[in-house]
Order: C-alpha cells, then sequence, then structure tokens
C-alpha cells in the first residue's frame, strides 16, 4: 500500500463522520435526547480524529500523485490549501464536541444552547467538507473539474456513424 491508497482509504471519514453527527444532532435535538446528541457530539469527536488521519497520509499522497501523468501541481495545490482549512475547522469541532460533551454530561446550563451552536458549526465545516472533496476528487477526475465541456450523445453518436 502506498501514500496515495493509504490517503485513499482514510480521507473520506472526516467528510462523512460530519454528515451523519449533524444528522444525529438534528435527531437528538427534534427527540430531546441527550444521549443521542452525545453520540453525535462523539462523532464529531472521531470525525476530527480522522481529518487528523487524512493530513498525516496527505503527503504521501501527493508524492505519488504528482509522478502521475495528467496530474498537475495546480490541482494538487488547490486540494491541500482547502484541506488545511477544514482540518483546521474539523479540529475546533472536535474541540467544541469535546466541551459539549462534557456540558452535557455535568448538565450545565447551557448545554442546549452549546448543542445547537455546536450544529451550525458543524454545517459551516460540511461547507468546507464539501469544497475538499470537490478539490480532491479533480486531482483525478477531469469529468467533474470546473469548465471541463463533454461532447453531447448526438455528436459522438453521429462521429461514430462516420466511422462505420
Amino acid at each position: 500500500m502506498n501514500g496515495a491508497h493509504l490517503h485513499l482509504v482514510v480521507n473520506h471519514l472526516p467528510i462523512i463522520f460530519p454528515i451523519v453527527g449533524v444528522i444525529l444532532m438534528v435527531t437528538g435535538l427534534i427527540s430531546k435526547s441527550e444521549s443521542v446528541k452525545r453520540t453525535a457530539f462523539m462523532i464529531f469527536i472521531l470525525g476530527s480524529l480522522a481529518a487528523i488521519a487524512a493530513m498525516f497520509t496527505g503527503e504521501g499522497a501527493e508524492e505519488v500523485a504528482e509522478k502521475i501523468s495528467g496530474v498537475t501541481e495546480n490541482y494538487i495545490k488547490s486540494h491541500e490549501e482547502t484541506a488545511e482549512i477544514f482540518a483546521i475547522l474539523s479540529y475546533i469541532l472536535g474541540g467544541i464536541s469535546l466541551f459539549g460533551l462534557w456540558s452535557s454530561f455535568k448538565q450545565k446550563s447551557f448545554s442546549s444552547i452549546f448543542t445547537i451552536g455546536t450544529l451550525f458549526f458543524a454545517f459551516v465545516v460540511l461547507f468546507f467538507a464539501k469544497q475538499t472533496g470537490t478539490t480532491g476528487g479533480e486531482i483525478r477526475h477531469t469529468e467533474i473539474r470546473s469548465g471541463n465541456s463533454f461532447p453531447s450523445y448526438e455528436n459522438n453518436k453521429s462521429k461514430k456513424d462516420e466511422d462505420d
């Protein structure tokens, strides 16, 4: 397993965990279940730990990707910059979630307001998660790059008919 493979194994987790955490947090708020909210906090914490793993494996992936034809430094650099912002926000969400978990267990008066604030911050994190995933995908997936034009089905069909 090389650096790129390892990065591909872990890089989806920091995106998936906050999505699951948001779903659980909304569910916990609607159902007024402290245990579901606490689970959401723990999922956010796991997401921040997964972000550490993704950042740790990013350098090795870059070294492998730079040697692949068709991969340009611009796409790697864009992904790296976006990933750094996303990672910092993920770490902050993890820290906030640790505090939220503590406040929930200690039944602090500000716990429910803090939970709602954490949920809103998680949506900010998800915005950067989407940006990071997109810029990462653009490195090898030309079909998702902005400004990429695809020939229409009709053009492909008529070209094929001309070749026959």
